[in-house]
């Protein structure tokens, strides 16, 4: 069998609630199909970059995959036929990884508090440069 990372990203205007149940369904579908589900994460509702069927956000959730491609090709195929489903993607993977994925890492990261020694000004501050010069039309005939 193979190791897959499988993330898809549910309507915006489902709860938290019926996601897991959409993930509980597509486990279901892998381990009836002779796979194991790892880890399953749930990333939370994101705001995408593209609106995507009406939808400006959508729910992310990754999973961990150990199954034959046959297992996988279903979970799909039924993921194509939801209307819940707005997205996902499979990427086959050597191993999968220990602990939180990137995407958890960074909301802990970014829930800190700022440190003291942050810079002033910001990126906004453009006080070490030279003043635009400005061009005249004069002479242009």
């Amino acid at each position: 069998m193979a190791l897959y990372e499988h993330v898809f990203l549910a309507r915006q205007d489902l709860s938290q609630q019926q996601v897991d149940a959409l993930v509980e369904q597509y486990k279901g579908v892998i381990e009836n199909g002779g796979g194991k589900v790892g880890r399953v994460e749930s990333w939370g509702l994101k705001s995408l970059t593209y609106r995507i069927n009406k939808n400006r956000k959508a729910y992310y959730t990754l999973i961990d995959i150990d199954a034959p491609a046959t297992a996988l090709h279903e979970m799909e195929r039924q993921m194509r036929l939801s209307e819940d489903v707005l997205r996902f993607m499979t990427i086959k993977v050597d191993a999968h990884e220990e602990g939180q994925s990137v995407m958890l890492q960074k909301r802990d990261r970014d829930d800190r508090p700022a440190r003291s020694g942050d810079r002033e000004g910001g990126r906004g501050d453009r006080g070490d440069r030279a003043p635009r010069r400005q061009f005249s039309n004069e002479g242009a005939e």
